[in-house]
């Protein structure tokens, strides 16, 4: 009897979400190589969570690294920063009062698109809105995860032959939880102006848009209920203990070249092939499937407010980069014209860093021409955990963008 209670009191204490009291997140300016060994050094000797870039590998002379470090060692790293002389801030001085500060609507509703919404709420709204607008939306299922949960994928677009389409998928990382509310927003908006607004009735009634609102479904359930700062799948390795691949180091694109690890316990893991996880292996199937009308291929991330195309998996020039270069120009001209935020664009292997194993390249391999990553707000102030008073800003000068590079594939594909 006293070993079953004992038991499930030890269950009790797993279950409680992990906590993050005193944790920082450091940014440091290596201004030489010695300065990026002391990052690898301290890396090594201590589990830091990097937030950009998002491994140690990819730090280097000259670039900015953010870095989460659990309280029992901030100090000793801030000693050895400054002896180092090397430049650094404390972009968050607490990560647990910022995990808690970033829910900051007063909203009460189960649902709302200015406020962050656990897994459950998102997938009864994506039935709802679908039911209640069935000429505009309907939902299916793209596929189910490695936990068995259903990974729904909402058509939106008024019925038509012969349409031209669009991929848009969200939470692909689980902490990144602006990219879901986006694209909960989006849908929002086709729902709300269809009719009313000319350039987006025009795009809805010529483009279907095939919008992914959670594709990393457990990862994002769990951070939730667990581990807030968690952004792999939440698939068993097996002859390990550590758990997940990242779902943008698993696709066939360069796969574990470059940018992603081969150690199950990284945030980087590239998974035991291409396409190992179920959650992937969906998106890649559907897309496959439907490769004679998909144009465009657009995928949500944060944080860094960049706007990427294909490639990161070298540096190799794209054979449609004065194409590509051009959309995504006038695409963050349009985001920046409404609140004057700042984006940097290009392609990926020399805009940031090298990253194989990435969906917009396979997209862009597979034949999806318009393939891009939004690398949403914000530079880092906040990082992962932007308040939820942004969302609705956030989306906005998003979908701007969106619509511009839609109404090109409109046009040009």
């Amino acid at each position: 009897m006293w070993s079953m209670l004992l038991l499930v009191s030890i269950a009790a204490v797993s279950a409680d979400p992990k906590e993050f009291h005193g944790d920082k997140v450091f940014r440091v300016f290596p201004q030489n190589e010695e300065h990026v060994e002391i990052i690898k050094s301290i890396a090594s000797n201590t589990q830091l969570d990097f937030w950009a870039p998002e491994t140690v590998s990819l730090v280097t002379v000259g670039h900015r690294a953010d870095f989460r470090a659990e309280y029992e060692v901030v100090y000793d790293i801030q000693a050895l920063l400054e002896k180092s002389g090397m430049p650094y801030e404390i972009m968050i001085g607490n990560v647990q009062e910022a995990v808690h500060t970033q829910r900051d609507s007063n909203i009460r509703a189960v649902h709302s698109y200015v406020k962050y919404n656990d897994l459950d709420t998102i997938n009864a709204w994506s039935a709802n809105i679908a039911a209640q607008n069935s000429g505009l939306v309907s939902r299916s299922q793209l596929g189910t995860s490695y936990e068995g949960r259903p990974i729904y994928l909402l058509k939106v677009g008024k019925s038509g032959s012969n349409k031209k389409a669009v991929v848009l998928d969200c939470g692909f990382h689980a902490r990144e939880w602006i990219s879901v509310a986006f694209c909960q927003w989006f849908v929002k908006e086709a729902v709300e102006k269809y009719g009313s607004d000319t350039q987006l009735t025009n795009l809805l009634n010529n483009l279907d848009f095939y919008v992914v609102p959670v594709l990393n479904v457990d990862g994002y359930a769990y951070t939730w209920s667990t581990n807030r700062m968690w952004r792999k799948t939440r698939s068993v390795n097996s002859g390990t203990t550590c758990i997940g691949t990242d779902p943008n180091r698993n696709f066939n694109a360069g796969w574990c070249t470059v940018g992603a690890s081969s150690r199950a316990c990284d945030d980087t893991y590239c998974g035991s092939s291409p396409e190992s996880e179920r959650e992937t292996k969906a998106l890649a199937n559907f897309i496959r499937n439907n490769l004679s009308s998909i144009k465009g291929y657009l995928t949500i991330h944060s944080y860094s407010q960049m706007l990427l195309f294909p490639y990161s998996y070298s540096y190799a020039v794209a054979k449609d980069h004065t194409e590509l270069n051009t959309v995504a120009k006038n695409a963050v001209s349009q985001l920046t014209s409404l609140y004057k935020t700042k984006y940097t664009y290009g392609a990926g292997g020399t805009t940031i860093y090298l990253a194989a194993g990435g969906s917009d390249d396979w997209a862009y391999d597979a034949g999806v021409k318009y393939s891009f990553t939004f690398e949403l707000r914000d530079t880092g102030r906040y990082g992962f955990l932007l308040p939820e008073s942004q969302i609705q800003a956030t989306s906005q000068e998003t979908i701007l963008a969106v619509r511009s590079i839609a109404t090109h594939i409109l046009n040009n594909a």
